[in-house]
Protein backbone atom coordinates (compact mmCIF):
# COMPACT_ATOMS: atom_id res chain seq x y z
CA UNK A 1 0.00 0.00 0.00
CA UNK A 2 1.31 3.87 -0.80
CA UNK A 3 2.07 5.79 2.27
CA UNK A 4 -1.35 7.76 3.72
CA UNK A 5 0.14 10.08 6.19
CA UNK A 6 -1.81 13.28 6.92
CA UNK A 7 0.09 15.00 4.90
CA UNK A 8 0.23 13.36 1.67
CA UNK A 9 -3.81 13.42 2.09
CA UNK A 10 -4.19 16.93 2.66
CA UNK A 11 -1.82 17.56 -0.23
CA UNK A 12 -4.36 15.72 -2.39
CA UNK A 13 -6.87 18.90 -1.78
CA UNK A 14 -4.64 20.69 -4.15
CA UNK A 15 -6.14 18.38 -6.84
CA UNK A 16 -8.55 18.37 -9.15
CA UNK A 17 -10.68 15.64 -6.93
CA UNK A 18 -13.57 17.76 -6.30
CA UNK A 19 -17.50 14.01 -6.51
CA UNK A 20 -20.63 14.24 -4.46
CA UNK A 21 -19.87 12.28 -2.05
CA UNK A 22 -18.08 8.60 -1.07
CA UNK A 23 -20.51 6.26 -2.65
CA UNK A 24 -19.18 6.89 -6.12
CA UNK A 25 -17.79 4.16 -8.21
CA UNK A 26 -14.26 4.55 -8.22
CA UNK A 27 -13.62 3.27 -11.94
CA UNK A 28 -15.33 1.70 -14.70
CA UNK A 29 -16.22 -1.27 -14.60
CA UNK A 30 -13.84 -3.89 -17.00
CA UNK A 31 -14.33 -7.11 -18.18
CA UNK A 32 -11.93 -8.43 -15.77
CA UNK A 33 -14.21 -7.93 -12.85
CA UNK A 34 -17.58 -9.41 -14.64
CA UNK A 35 -16.95 -12.61 -12.71
CA UNK A 36 -16.19 -12.77 -9.07
CA UNK A 37 -12.40 -12.64 -8.02
CA UNK A 38 -11.13 -16.22 -6.84
CA UNK A 39 -9.40 -13.95 -4.38
CA UNK A 40 -9.19 -10.19 -3.31
CA UNK A 41 -7.90 -7.88 -0.58
CA UNK A 42 -8.38 -5.05 0.08
CA UNK A 43 -7.29 -1.77 2.69
CA UNK A 44 -9.50 1.31 3.59
CA UNK A 45 -7.33 4.39 5.25
CA UNK A 46 -9.62 7.29 6.62
CA UNK A 47 -8.10 10.86 8.33
CA UNK A 48 -10.57 13.47 9.63
CA UNK A 49 -8.77 16.76 9.13
CA UNK A 50 -10.11 20.70 10.47
CA UNK A 51 -9.97 23.59 8.59
CA UNK A 52 -7.61 25.99 11.06
CA UNK A 53 -7.60 29.17 8.41
CA UNK A 54 -8.95 29.39 4.74
CA UNK A 55 -7.91 33.12 2.84
CA UNK A 56 -10.46 33.09 -0.11
CA UNK A 57 -8.17 35.82 -2.11
CA UNK A 58 -4.74 33.69 -2.16
CA UNK A 59 -6.70 30.08 -1.74
CA UNK A 60 -4.25 29.41 0.68
CA UNK A 61 -5.83 26.68 2.93
CA UNK A 62 -4.26 24.87 6.77
CA UNK A 63 -5.69 21.89 7.61
CA UNK A 64 -5.05 20.43 11.32
CA UNK A 65 -4.62 16.71 11.53
CA UNK A 66 -6.09 14.15 14.22
CA UNK A 67 -2.60 14.30 16.44
CA UNK A 68 -2.32 18.18 15.89
CA UNK A 69 -0.26 18.44 13.08
CA UNK A 70 -0.84 21.49 10.91
CA UNK A 71 -0.55 21.58 6.99
CA UNK A 72 -0.73 24.47 4.90
CA UNK A 73 -1.08 24.96 0.66
CA UNK A 74 -2.72 26.45 -1.93
CA UNK A 75 -5.84 25.13 -3.42
CA UNK A 76 -5.69 25.14 -6.97
CA UNK A 77 -8.21 26.94 -9.08
CA UNK A 78 -9.69 23.20 -10.05
CA UNK A 79 -10.76 22.71 -6.55
CA UNK A 80 -14.08 23.73 -6.73
CA UNK A 81 -16.51 25.45 -3.88
CA UNK A 82 -13.37 26.60 -1.96
CA UNK A 83 -15.62 29.90 -0.82
CA UNK A 84 -18.37 27.23 0.32
CA UNK A 85 -15.29 26.44 2.89
CA UNK A 86 -15.08 28.24 6.36
CA UNK A 87 -12.87 27.66 9.67
CA UNK A 88 -13.91 24.34 11.48
CA UNK A 89 -15.05 22.85 8.99
CA UNK A 90 -13.88 19.08 8.62
CA UNK A 91 -11.94 17.85 5.57
CA UNK A 92 -12.28 14.35 5.72
CA UNK A 93 -10.17 11.75 3.62
CA UNK A 94 -11.00 8.43 2.46
CA UNK A 95 -8.15 6.15 0.55
CA UNK A 96 -9.03 2.46 -0.77
CA UNK A 97 -6.92 0.21 -2.55
CA UNK A 98 -7.65 -3.77 -3.24
CA UNK A 99 -5.99 -6.19 -5.37
CA UNK A 100 -8.32 -8.97 -6.76
CA UNK A 101 -7.01 -11.98 -8.60
CA UNK A 102 -9.40 -14.32 -10.71
CA UNK A 103 -8.20 -17.56 -11.80
CA UNK A 104 -9.37 -18.29 -15.38
CA UNK A 105 -11.33 -21.34 -16.23
CA UNK A 106 -10.21 -23.60 -19.36
CA UNK A 107 -11.02 -22.60 -22.61
CA UNK A 108 -11.74 -19.15 -21.14
CA UNK A 109 -9.81 -15.98 -23.20
CA UNK A 110 -7.83 -13.10 -21.10
CA UNK A 111 -10.12 -10.38 -21.47
CA UNK A 112 -8.69 -6.52 -22.84
CA UNK A 113 -5.66 -5.43 -20.39
CA UNK A 114 -5.41 -2.03 -19.33
CA UNK A 115 -6.33 1.15 -17.05
CA UNK A 116 -9.44 3.23 -16.30
CA UNK A 117 -10.29 6.05 -14.37
CA UNK A 118 -12.75 8.02 -13.43
CA UNK A 119 -13.59 11.64 -11.51
CA UNK A 120 -16.17 13.23 -10.29
CA UNK A 121 -16.81 16.43 -8.04
CA UNK A 122 -19.64 18.55 -6.29
CA UNK A 123 -22.06 20.28 -7.33
CA UNK A 124 -21.24 24.40 -7.40
CA UNK A 125 -22.81 26.14 -4.41
CA UNK A 126 -21.83 22.01 -2.61
CA UNK A 127 -18.88 21.72 0.17
CA UNK A 128 -15.61 20.62 -1.79
CA UNK A 129 -15.93 17.11 -2.49
CA UNK A 130 -14.45 14.71 -4.48
CA UNK A 131 -13.55 11.25 -5.45
CA UNK A 132 -10.69 9.53 -8.24
CA UNK A 133 -10.06 6.47 -9.06
CA UNK A 134 -7.90 3.96 -11.21
CA UNK A 135 -8.43 0.03 -12.25
CA UNK A 136 -5.97 -1.47 -13.88
CA UNK A 137 -5.88 -4.82 -15.16
CA UNK A 138 -2.86 -7.12 -16.21
CA UNK A 139 -3.28 -10.75 -17.87
CA UNK A 140 -0.18 -13.16 -16.62
CA UNK A 141 0.14 -17.34 -17.05
CA UNK A 142 1.83 -18.73 -14.04
CA UNK A 143 5.03 -20.13 -15.50
CA UNK A 144 6.89 -21.07 -12.03
CA UNK A 145 5.73 -21.69 -8.17
CA UNK A 146 7.93 -22.48 -5.63
CA UNK A 147 5.85 -22.79 -2.19
CA UNK A 148 8.62 -22.87 0.27
CA UNK A 149 10.50 -19.31 -0.79
CA UNK A 150 6.07 -18.57 -1.03
CA UNK A 151 6.69 -16.78 -4.57
CA UNK A 152 5.05 -17.33 -8.53
CA UNK A 153 6.64 -16.47 -11.23
CA UNK A 154 4.58 -14.69 -13.86
CA UNK A 155 4.61 -14.07 -17.64
CA UNK A 156 2.70 -11.43 -18.92
CA UNK A 157 1.37 -11.06 -22.33
CA UNK A 158 4.02 -8.63 -23.39
CA UNK A 159 6.25 -11.81 -22.65
CA UNK A 160 8.06 -10.19 -19.71
CA UNK A 161 8.52 -12.67 -16.62
CA UNK A 162 8.52 -11.30 -13.42
CA UNK A 163 8.59 -13.30 -9.95
CA UNK A 164 6.38 -12.10 -6.92
CA UNK A 165 5.84 -12.43 -3.20
CA UNK A 166 1.59 -12.51 -2.95
CA UNK A 167 0.46 -10.60 -0.09
CA UNK A 168 -1.77 -13.93 0.37
CA UNK A 169 1.06 -16.78 -0.27
CA UNK A 170 -1.34 -19.69 1.08
CA UNK A 171 -3.57 -18.85 -1.97
CA UNK A 172 -0.01 -20.60 -3.86
CA UNK A 173 -2.02 -23.50 -2.75
CA UNK A 174 -4.97 -22.80 -4.91
CA UNK A 175 -3.00 -22.50 -8.01
CA UNK A 176 -0.74 -24.40 -10.29
CA UNK A 177 1.59 -23.88 -13.48
CA UNK A 178 0.12 -23.22 -16.15
CA UNK A 179 -2.91 -21.27 -14.76
CA UNK A 180 -3.68 -17.98 -16.13
CA UNK A 181 -4.58 -14.79 -14.24
CA UNK A 182 -6.46 -11.66 -14.41
CA UNK A 183 -5.17 -9.38 -11.69
CA UNK A 184 -7.52 -6.28 -11.09
CA UNK A 185 -5.37 -3.29 -9.03
CA UNK A 186 -8.04 -0.79 -7.39
CA UNK A 187 -7.14 2.71 -6.00
CA UNK A 188 -9.51 5.60 -5.38
CA UNK A 189 -9.21 8.81 -3.16
CA UNK A 190 -11.78 11.19 -1.50
CA UNK A 191 -12.42 14.36 -0.15
CA UNK A 192 -15.20 15.95 1.26
CA UNK A 193 -15.88 19.17 3.27
CA UNK A 194 -18.30 19.03 5.66
CA UNK A 195 -19.64 21.66 8.04
CA UNK A 196 -18.30 20.07 11.76
CA UNK A 197 -21.50 18.82 13.48
CA UNK A 198 -22.27 20.35 17.35
CA UNK A 199 -22.16 17.86 20.28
Amino acid sequence: MRKTGFALLAGLFVLSIAAGGWAAEPAGKSAAVAEPPSWQTATVVEETATVEAVDQKTRMVTLKGPKGKSVTFKASEEVRNLAQVKVGDEVKFAYYESIAVRVLKAGEAFPTAGESAAMARAKPGEKPAGVIGTETTVNATITALDKKAKTATLKGEDGKSVTVTPLRPEKLDEVKVGDRLVITYTEAIAVKVEKKEKK
